[in-house]
């Protein structure tokens, strides 16, 4: 039995425990509003349906969603009740202190998942609760709700040390739960520190899977541990995205399917380069990474 399929085996029974439900859900994450959020217009899709192209629309999914567009959610779309498990906190790391959003307890979660923001943000931009759909409510619940933990972290800068930063955090979630799945997830230029990460093999060894949301495209991908390692990896973009475009980051996606590396992509028809922070799938991208 492989390592990666004996830490899921091992997921999922710690999963089990903590909801007997949670068997009849498809997947290991049972539904959080998934009539809200999953309930997207499948347009296209190929590659056994790896690749999936997916119907966006402003009125809809802005307007239509938000109370106020693009600053607060219907509140429909949030659950407050995780904010009892939640804190801001300031770790301190063998490469300096670093400020973290935690939802969850860190200590025997049963998974971890890491956001990492773009320029201009902070920790609280993976923490607000009415943003960007209600998206990041959601993953907290997700997180809270199955037994994991969620951090946000403040990246101090998008390079070396700022990737640094974020292998010491992914070292400290795996000690505080030896065994368990690590996934890291990063949007627009944070996917810097993705890339970055990749290249770190400890760091690697760590990693069950990533998430790159509207990011940056990594030519030289197919030389990295992560690559190296086969860890899966999940992309969403916007169609119409004007800082990085599309069309390089599935070509970076076909280059991998057809080496049959586990690897799939969801683009958001019209979609800008916000819309992947706003309308991923969070429970889709998490069982399908955490059930490599």
């Amino acid at each position: 039995m492989s390592t990666v399929h004996f830490r899921f085996l091992a997921f999922a029974a710690a999963l089990s425990l903590i909801s007997p439900a949670l068997s009849q859900a498809a997947g290991p994450l049972k539904p959080f509003k998934d009539e809200l959020f999953s309930a997207q217009i499948l347009l296209d899709q190929r590659d056994g349906g790896d690749f999936r192209h997916v119907d966006y629309q402003e009125m809809r999914d802005i307007n239509g969603r938000d109370q106020i567009p693009e600053k607060r959610v219907k509140s429909a779309y949030v659950s407050l009740g995780v904010r009892k498990a939640q804190a801001n906190e300031t770790l301190a790391l063998p490469s300096g202190p670093l400020d973290v959003f935690r939802a969850g307890q860190a200590a025997g979660a049963a998974f971890t998942v890491i956001f990492i923001h773009g320029r201009g943000g902070d920790r609280r931009l993976g923490a607000n609760d009415y943003t960007f759909g209600g998206n990041f409510n959601r993953l907290k619940n997700l997180a809270v709700e199955n037994g994991g933990v969620y951090y946000a972290p403040s990246v101090k800068s998008f390079d070396s040390a700022g990737a640094a930063g974020i292998a010491d955090l992914i070292a400290h979630a795996a000690a505080q739960a030896p065994g368990r799945p690590v996934i890291l997830t990063c949007a627009s230029m944070g996917s810097f520190i993705c890339w970055g990460i990749s290249r770190d093999a400890k760091a690697v060894a760590a990693l069950s899977g990533m998430a790159v949301l509207g990011g940056a495209t990594d030519p030289d991908f197919l030389k990295s541990a992560f690559h190296k390692a086969k860890k899966p990896v999940f992309f969403t973009h916007g169609s119409a995205d004007k800082v990085y475009a599309a069309t390089d980051q599935i070509a970076l996606y076909d280059r991998l399917h057809k080496a049959g590396y586990p690897v799939r992509f969801t683009l958001f028809e019209t979609g800008s380069h916000g819309t992947p922070v706003r309308m991923t799938d969070w429970r889709e991208v998490l069982n399908w990474l955490l059930s490599r």
